[in-house]
Order: structure tokens, then C-alpha cells, then sequence
């Protein structure tokens, strides 16, 4: 069973019992991410997420990660282009050590100074790390090459240069601006206790609420580059980026069948023609990355430079048969079966559910639920994928984005080659 409910000071507080497990998941979510950043504070927020587990007047950093692994619990953060979330499983008897350790890290986290200059070089291992993985790479280069300078083109951890510039006033600063209660959702979900209620209501109800700054987006406006970032490693890594679709539409959906039909597995069109019958590439896919009012659907590939514009000519060619693509009765009947199959194994786990209702309470001011979702799967036919097909496949590829050797050998208009 779900509730939704709001403490005084505005923040939201979502439930969902189950009564059948031992655990209980606890995540705080806040709607603040490398989308909100200016240019000269990228990754802030995702420095924030490391100094709140640094120590508070309470507990050193020690203290905070033993006291929930002595008791065989989790706890974990982490940070994206618009939430930030941290949270904690553990069994449920140990529901209130879970809410007043959450609670601790956001009121009292002390970042100090000193701390502050050692998680600097921390997370200048990260982005050092980042950008020895051409994986991760191609994909802040993809944002880039998309959306241009607007907010989704912001990388998570930042550079070394923005970090380096942060000191405890300015975080202490951006922390009162940006989490407030209205922007922040608790999402609960396990076996627990009545008690649940009152735990969160002592824990969070004296969080003030004075600035009101409600996080909201703009559209952004789609720049589609074609972008090259040179990389003396063996194979190159390509991006093929066609148009998505904006979060919490119901158009995910099926553009969710599509996207798995087309690259989503070894069964898929593009796995069967590049890798199987081509021996192209070992890693090739198709996913979907889903923003506020936008959204993208990714094709990624990893092959010897000298066989890229065979990967591209090949891949177009697929895009295209695959616009004119309609589905058998029997071909979508296991397509939906496929899609609802791997979204109900995750509800298996209550972290994975506790994640769900906190990112769309926070992101929609409700909760979809299983039988919802399953109802929307259901309902697909052709002509929900035809009009899906058109908004998507048949527009063809917008952008090229690579990381590696072998510019010499891509054939793409406009390419843009980076130091």
C-alpha cells in the first residue's frame, strides 16, 4: 500500500509497506543534480554528496558507515544530471537508526575545511578515472554534443578546476539555496513499523523552509553536433544519438519495445546484424536517456577505427528498415511480455521500489504503480508504436559523438575534433 503525505515545512514523505520482507529501504531524495549548476560550479552538488558522509557533530565518517554495516546494512549516495539521493537498507528492526543516521548527515554534516581539501583530491581521482573510461567519456561527450551549453551538458563530478575552487561557505551557501524541504522527497519502503510516522516527523519537521526556490526547467534546445575527442587507445567508441523521450511520459513505454527490439539485447536487430553476421564490434546497444521536458536515445558501439564507417553506413541502414518496422501480433505480444518481465523481477528488491517512488514523487507529485504501469504496457498496439516510430526512427540519426583514434576514417559532416 502507497501513501503520500506532506510534513508542515513541505516535504514530501511516500510509503509503501510489505509486509512479507525483513528490510527496510530509507533513500532522501533532492531535486538538485548537474543540471541546476552554473558553469563555474560543476559538481557541487556531487561534492556535497561525498562531504555528507565526511562526519557530523554526531558521528565521525567512521561512525556513520559502521553503525549501519555493524548491523548487516547499506549505505550509499549518489548523484545525477537532476537528483541527488542518499539512503540505507537494513532490516527493519533497525528502522530508527536508519531515519536519525539520514537525518544527522543532512542537519549536522560539519565539512570542515580540512576535509573539504581532501575529498578534493578524492574526486580528482574520480574525474581522472572518468576520463581514462572512454565509456564514460563518450557519454558526458554525447550530453555535450546534444543539448550544447545548457544545464544537461554539465558532467556529474565536475572538473578539477571547479572542485578546486569550492570551500565550506560556498557549500555551506549553495546547501541553504538549493536543499529545502519543498525540493526534497523521503521515500520508505519495507516492512515497517507504525511507528514510521512519528520517526519521521521528529527527525525532519524542524527543517526550515525559508527560500521557497522550487527547481523547475526550460526545454532545452536540441544543438545536435557531431563531435570527435582523440584518445590513443585501440578501438573507437561512437555514439549515434536520435530524438527521445522526455521523463514520466507514458511514451516511455513504448519506446521502451522499440529500443529493445532494435538494440536491447542479443536477440536485438543491431546486436544480430553488427556483431553476429558482421563481426564488427563485441559491444554494441541501443538505451534511453530520460530528462525533464527531453530526452535522447542512445546507440553505442566499440570497434577498430578502420571499420567505423562500416559500423555508421551499416547502422543508418538498420535505423531506416527498422522505421518501416511493424510488429506481428505474436512478435509484440512477447515484446510487451519482455518489458513487463524485467520491470516486475526489479520490483523484487525494496531498494529498487524505494528508488522508483521517491524519483517520481519527486519528479511528478505521484506514484505509478505496478498495476498502473502494467495497464500501460498492456495497452500498446501498433499504432501507439507507429506513432512512436515516426516521432523517433524515422527522423534518423541527429548527432555522432566519438572517443578514440581514427578521425581520419569518419565520414560525418561537420565534425568537430576537441583537444
Amino acid at each position: 500500500m502507497y501513501n503520500i503525505y506532506s510534513l508542515k515545512n513541505g516535504l514530501r514523505v511516500v510509503t509503501e509497506k510489505i509486509e512479507y520482507v525483513n528490510s527496510i529501504s530509507v533513500g532522501i531524495w533532492m531535486k538538485i543534480g548537474a543540471r541546476n549548476e552554473r558553469k563555474e560550479q560543476t559538481g557541487i552538488s556531487h561534492f556535497i554528496e561525498h562531504m555528507l558522509f565526511k562526519g557530523t557533530k554526531n558521528k565521525s565518517a567512521m561512525d556513520i558507515v559502521k553503525s549501519i554495516e555493524d548491523v548487516g546494512g547499506h549505505i550509499n549516495a549518489f548523484t545525477g544530471k537532476e537528483t541527488t539521493c542518499i539512503y540505507v537498507r537494513a532490516l527493519n528492526t533497525h528502522e530508527k537508526l536508519c531515519v536519525e543516521t539520514l537525518a544527522d548527515m543532512i542537519f549536522n554534516s560539519l565539512f570542515n575545511e580540512e576535509d573539504i581539501e581532501k575529498e578534493k583530491m578524492v574526486i580528482g581521482e574520480e574525474i581522472n578515472m572518468n576520463d581514462d573510461s572512454p565509456e564514460d567519456l563518450l557519454t558526458d561527450l554525447q550530453c555535450e554534443a546534444m543539448w550544447g551549453d545548457g544545464g544537461l551538458s554539465n558532467t556529474i563530478l565536475g572538473t578539477k578546476e571547479s572542485i578546486g575552487k569550492l570551500n565550506s561557505e560556498k557549500i555551506k551557501k549553495y546547501i541553504r539555496e538549493n536543499y529545502i524541504p519543498e525540493n526534497c522527497v523521503i521515500s520508505i519502503c519495507g516492512n515497517f513499523s507504525d511507528d514510521m510516522g512519528k520517526l519521521i516527523e521528529e527527525n525532519f519537521s524542524e527543517w526550515e523552509n525559508k527560500n521557497h526556490l522550487v527547481r523547475t526547467y526550460d526545454v532545452p534546445v536540441k544543438v545536435n553536433n557531431n563531435l570527435f575527442k582523440p584518445k590513443e587507445i585501440e578501438q573507437l567508441h561512437i555514439n549515434m544519438g536520435l530524438e527521445g523521450i522526455e521523463l514520466g511520459s507514458d511514451d516511455m513505454y513504448p519506446l521502451a519495445i522499440l529500443t529493445n527490439r532494435f538494440g536491447g539485447g542479443a536477440s536485438s536487430i543491431l546486436f544480430q546484424k553488427v556483431r553476429e553476421e558482421q563481426g564488427l564490434c563485441y559491444s554494441v546497444y541501443a538505451f534511453n536517456s530520460a530528462y525533464v521536458n527531453t530526452g535522447a536515445l542512445n546507440i553505442y558501439g566499440a570497434l577498430s577505427p578502420n571499420t567505423v564507417q562500416q559500423f555508421i553506413d551499416i547502422t543508418s541502414e538498420e535505423i531506416d528498415k527498422f522505421s518501416k518496422f511493424k510488429f506481428s501480433e505474436d512478435e509484440l505480444y512477447k515484446a510487451k511480455e519482455q518489458l513487463k518481465g524485467g520491470y516486475l523481477l526489479a520490483l523484487e528488491n525494496t531498494s529498487n521500489r524505494m528508488f522508483s517512488n521517491g524519483r517520481t514523487v519527486l519528479m511528478s507529485g505521484r506514484v505509478k504503480t505496478p498495476d498502473e504501469i502494467l495497464g500501460k504496457i498492456e495497452a500498446i498496439d501498433n499504432n501507439r508504436i507507429e506513432v512512436i516510430m515516426e516521432r523517433i526512427f524515422k527522423k534518423g540519426i541527429l548527432n555522432y559523438t566519438f572517443v578514440g583514434s581514427g578521425q581520419d576514417n569518419v565520414s560525418v559532416e561537420n565534425l568537430r575534433i576537441l583537444k
